[in-house]
This record gives structure tokens, C-alpha cells and sequence, in this order.
């Protein structure tokens, strides 16, 4: 008897030390990989889970790993912004319509969990912020004026050995000083200043169209009034245009690459930049500007009819989001598969968001 009543609790004790191992490998290689929202149900599991989620030094990780898009602000020329949740159990944040920062704003730019806002009245200040913690920053005035639509965009890519958000926020502005041409003025977290770079673009068919802007690997890249690409690289301070000869696509980040999308039929072509420098390699190359990644039919039994009559959203590595009149749809690469999203997406701009814990 003595012997099988210490047989069951070594069996016990085994399983117990199973499941306690198994909770640590969670809480130390998973974790890190979730969205907020998620995030804030686990604080309840246990409280070495609710430690470790608190921890600035688990947002800095968090903010590495998780970097899917995990819904959409929404924002209009005339009301508050607002938030569509691609999975509204994954994804939240408990002002969406950003009353926390000091005055009305609009939202110009995201990048991995933060948010550029411009206030509406006075001097139209920058504010950077996230929407999760409710953490903001009043940013200095710049010298140049960036324009009532101004071309701006938030550069922020999260690092490892950057313990501290550092970030930087690029707008292409018309040239006072030489007619059709392009400045860029820069603002870097680590600073606290605007300066404008020495690099000029000129020609007018590098003017940027303002709402276009992605940035990949550190590089900003807007689309052009003319169907071109511009490219500025901020560290470096070069620019460049890149052919591109349609003015209907959109840009997005696909694995570390720029890639555009555009509908053609019933269709949509996604490209990657394989060789920025095609154009200068010697006759005979086989090498191309642009490789052929995806050609998505969406499913018509959930869209419909949507030949030419769609406009696509956004594009990532991961979804791609179309509109079709008032209504969006979201395509997973991984799945194949085809869903609607809540209402909401007529005459709005779509800006993506990642559920980050990001600390400012």
C-alpha cells in the first residue's frame, strides 16, 4: 500500500512538474508573439505571468516580435479617427477615438504600434502616441512648412538592441527655394529636432502623392502625381525615382521588400522590387525591376461581382484588404481565404495598426 500511494504521488509530481515546464515555455517563448488585447487576458493566469507581461522589459520585446497588422484606423476628413479590429478578441485598445491626447487630431501616419497624429487647429502640432498604453509625445515645431496634406511618414522599426523607441518621421515637401523640386525634412526621436536633408529631388514628376507613403528596411517610398515611385533613404540622404507605370497601385511591405499592388479584372497582381538597379544592367540580363509574387481571385461567393469595381486597401506579408463601395474584404495570404470586414471603410483613410505595447 505504501509503496503505491509513493508511486502516485511521484506520478503526480511528475505530471505537476510537466505542466509547470510547459507554462514557462508559454510564458517565455509565446508571449512575446501576441497582441495587446490578448496579452491582457493572460495578466489573470497567474502572477508570474502578470509580472512578466508588466515588465517595460517584456513591451520591448513584445514590440519585436509582434508585428502582424492587427486591424485598421479608420480616419475622415471631418469626425473622430476609429478603430476596425481584423479579430476584435486580438485586437483593442480603450480610446479609439484618441480623446487622450490633448486636443482633436488626425491620424497621418502608423508604423508598428504608433501613431503620428496632427492636431486640427492652431499650429497643427505632431503628437506621437500609442493608442494601447496611452502614451504621447508633443513633438518640437518644425522651420519648413509641410502643407494643409502634408506627404509625412512615421518610420519606426522595432530593434532588439534599442531598449528605447527610436524613431524617425520623414515628410517630402514642395522646394521654396527651386521650383519643382523636393525637399525631405526629418525628425529623429533620438534628437528631439527637424532638420531638413541636403538632398534635393527635382522634377516634377517626383511630387508625392501624400497618403501613399510605406516605408521598408529604413527607406520611405511614396507614389508620384505621375504613376512614379520616390524613394528617400534618410540615413544616407539620396532619393530617387523609380519607373513604375501604373498610377492605380498601391504600396505595402512584403517580407522586407517593397512591393505595389493593383487590380486587373477580376484580379489582383502583387510585386515585389527584386532589383532597384535594373536599368543599369548590361544587354542580355535577364534580371527584372519587379518579380511576380501573388495573383489573388478573391472569393466570389463572399465579394460578388467585383471586376474592376474594387480598390485595394492595403498589402502586406500577410493580408490584403480591398474595398468594394462600402463594404472591405480581407484576404489571408497563408489561407487562401476570403472574409468581410465590419462596415465602415466608405470615404475613410485606412491606416494599418499592430496591437504593440510599445513603450514611448
Amino acid at each position: 500500500m505504501d509503496r503505491g500511494k509513493s508511486s502516485g504521488r511521484s506520478l503526480a509530481a511528475q505530471n505537476n512538474k510537466i505542466y509547470m515546464d510547459l507554462k514557462d515555455i508559454i510564458r517565455e517563448h509565446s508571449l512575446s508573439f501576441l497582441p495587446a488585447k490578448s496579452l491582457s487576458r493572460f495578466n489573470a493566469v497567474c502572477r508570474d505571468w502578470r509580472f512578466q507581461i508588466s515588465s517595460p522589459f517584456f513591451a520591448h520585446s513584445q514590440s519585436f516580435y509582434c508585428r502582424g497588422t492587427s486591424g485598421f484606423f479608420l480616419q475622415t476628413p471631418w469626425g473622430s479617427p476609429s478603430l476596425i479590429p481584423i479579430d476584435p478578441s486580438c485586437c483593442g485598445v480603450p480610446d479609439p477615438l484618441l480623446k487622450f491626447l490633448p486636443e482633436p487630431v488626425d491620424i497621418r501616419s502608423s508604423s508598428n504600434g504608433l501613431l503620428c497624429c496632427q492636431g486640427r487647429e492652431g499650429d497643427k502640432v505632431y503628437y506621437i502616441c500609442n493608442p494601447v498604453t496611452q502614451q504621447w509625445k508633443k513633438l518640437p515645431e518644425s522651420n519648413v512648412n509641410h502643407g494643409p496634406d502634408p506627404a509625412i511618414m512615421l518610420v519606426f522599426e522595432p530593434s532588439l538592441l534599442n531598449f528605447v523607441a527610436e524613431y524617425k518621421i520623414i515628410c517630402a515637401f514642395p522646394s521654396t527655394d527651386f521650383g519643382d523640386a523636393i525637399e525631405f525634412d526629418i525628425y529623429s526621436s533620438k534628437e528631439n529636432t527637424w532638420e531638413v536633408a541636403g538632398e534635393i529631388h527635382f522634377g516634377a514628376t517626383g511630387r508625392p502623392m501624400p497618403k501613399s507613403g510605406v516605408h521598408v528596411n529604413g527607406v520611405a517610398y511614396w507614389m508620384t502625381i505621375t504613376g512614379g515611385i520616390l524613394a528617400f533613404n534618410p540615413t544616407k540622404e539620396r532619393s530617387q525615382l523609380i519607373p513604375n507605370y501604373d498610377p492605380h497601385v498601391i504600396l505595402g511591405n512584403y517580407s522586407g521588400k517593397l512591393c505595389r499592388a493593383n487590380v486587373s479584372g477580376n484580379s489582383i497582381t502583387l510585386l515585389t522590387l527584386d532589383n532597384i538597379h535594373s536599368n543599369t544592367m548590361e544587354m542580355g540580363s535577364r534580371a527584372q525591376m519587379w518579380a511576380q509574387k501573388h495573383r489573388v481571385v478573391l472569393d466570389s461567393k463572399i465579394v460578388g461581382d467585383v471586376s474592376g469595381l474594387y480598390s485595394i486597401l492595403h498589402v502586406d506579408s500577410d493580408i490584403l484588404a480591398v474595398q468594394k463601395g462600402g463594404k472591405a474584404f480581407l484576404y489571408d495570404f497563408k489561407s487562401r481565404a476570403t472574409k468581410c470586414l465590419p462596415d465602415g471603410f466608405h470615404n475613410v483613410r485606412c491606416l494599418p495598426y499592430v496591437n504593440s505595447l510599445v513603450y514611448l
